[in-house]
Parts: C-alpha cells; sequence; structure tokens
C-alpha cells in the first residue's frame, strides 16, 4: 500500500518533466528593407501546433510562414508567438526597420510666369551623352495638374532631366553650363524635390529646338523621412 502511494505520488513529477515545451525560433529574408517591400519569414519553431505573428505596426497572421509588407517608415518589432497543444507558449523576437524609398519629385514651371505645366512628358537619363542623344532612357512621367511628377523607389545616382510638352521644352545650350538640366546625386531613403524651368517652343516641328535661352534646374527642397 505505502509503494502505491508512493507510485502515485512520484508518478505527476515524471510526467511533469517528461513534458514537452514548445521553441519559438524564425528567420526573415531581410531585417533592412523599404517601405513596399515584401519581408519573407521562415518559421523554424520545435514542438509547436499554433503560431501567432505580431508585425509591430498594428498587423497580425496564424500562417505558418507569413509575408508582410510594411506601409511606413520605422523600426517594428516582430514577435512569434509558439503554442503547443496544450496551450503552453514560448515567444521569439526580431527588429525589422523600414526605410523611406528614395523619390524624386520634379515640378515643372514655366520661367517668365511660374505657372505649373500640365501633362508634361518628364525623362530621365543616366548621362549627359544619354540626355543629348536621346538613349538609355532610365524612366519617364507626365506631370498632373499641378505640374509634378514623382518617381518612386529610384537609385540614389546623378540624373539628366528632359523636358516635353507641345509649347514647352527644357532643351538648352547645356554645353555653357551642365548643372541646368542635371539632378545631383540623390539622398537616399529621402523625398528629392526639384523645380524644372521650362520656355516656349518656338517650333511646332516636334524637334528640341536648341535656341531656347538657357533655363534652370532648381532643388526645392528636401523632407527627410525617419
Amino acid at each position: 500500500m505505502k509503494r502505491l502511494a508512493l507510485i502515485l505520488l512520484v508518478l505527476p513529477l515524471i510526467l511533469t518533466s517528461c513534458r514537452i515545451e514548445p521553441v519559438a525560433g524564425f528567420f526573415t529574408s531581410e531585417v533592412v528593407v523599404e517601405v513596399g517591400d515584401e519581408v519573407y519569414f521562415t518559421n523554424n519553431s520545435l514542438d509547436a501546433r499554433y503560431f501567432e505573428w505580431n508585425f509591430g505596426d498594428g498587423t497580425s497572421s496564424t500562417n505558418v510562414n507569413p509575408i508582410h509588407v510594411y506601409t511606413a517608415s520605422g523600426t517594428y518589432t516582430v514577435t512569434l508567438s509558439a503554442i503547443s497543444k496544450r496551450n503552453h507558449i514560448d515567444r521569439a523576437y526580431q527588429d525589422i526597420t523600414v526605410l523611406f524609398p528614395t523619390t524624386l519629385e520634379i515640378e515643372v514651371l514655366e520661367y517668365y510666369d511660374e505657372y505649373p505645366v500640365e501633362n508634361a512628358r518628364v525623362i530621365l537619363y543616366p548621362t549627359y551623352d544619354d540626355w543629348l542623344a536621346e538613349t538609355n532612357m532610365i524612366i519617364e512621367g507626365f506631370t498632373n495638374k499641378n505640374g509634378i511628377v514623382i518617381f518612386s523607389r529610384m537609385d540614389p545616382a546623378v540624373y539628366y532631366v528632359d523636358v516635353w510638352e507641345q509649347n514647352h521644352n527644357n532643351y538648352t545650350l547645356a554645353d555653357d553650363d551642365i548643372d541646368w538640366i542635371r539632378i545631383p546625386q540623390l539622398e537616399p531613403n529621402e523625398i528629392n524635390r526639384f523645380v524644372a524651368w521650362v520656355d516656349y517652343v518656338s517650333s511646332k516641328s516636334g524637334e528640341r529646338n536648341r535656341q531656347l535661352k538657357i533655363k534652370k534646374l532648381d532643388r526645392k527642397y528636401d523632407d527627410k523621412k525617419k
């Protein structure tokens, strides 16, 4: 009888010591990304049956290996809760830094009266020779009613800008000063804002007019995104 009582006393301790606890763990495709990038999470937790992800931005998931996109810059702490079938929980953490994408905003204004030029075609070239020959275009866009076009997710590089609209362009005697059409190297992970000044086209042929007075490309202002 005493032996039976001893067994009954020890048995719960043995069962408790054999209980398997979950171990949470995961890794990510990147720990530094830009707004809009997809982040892939790989779950390598042990002895867990259910999973709860908190991405630190007010969103969550119960997928085993989720994919998440951050819509604002900042540093976010991702928490993975690994839950066993007995509802025991272990957690793992990882910080993700989300940067604002390098952005170029160009406002096209008429040189003398300073009004915005709508529906102007704005083209970016990598070099002056490409700008001159109209080759190797990087990207193009059209200005809105406020005369603004925005290029997002740009490389922090130097660009040469060509602006064309039915009645305006910025093709000038750039040999006198190449800086009139060159954008300095963009500041990474910021909004880089410039004003492109244009003049009337004196020829209706659709070709660039080399007799225009030089108009300049001004940096407007920069906004840092943190």
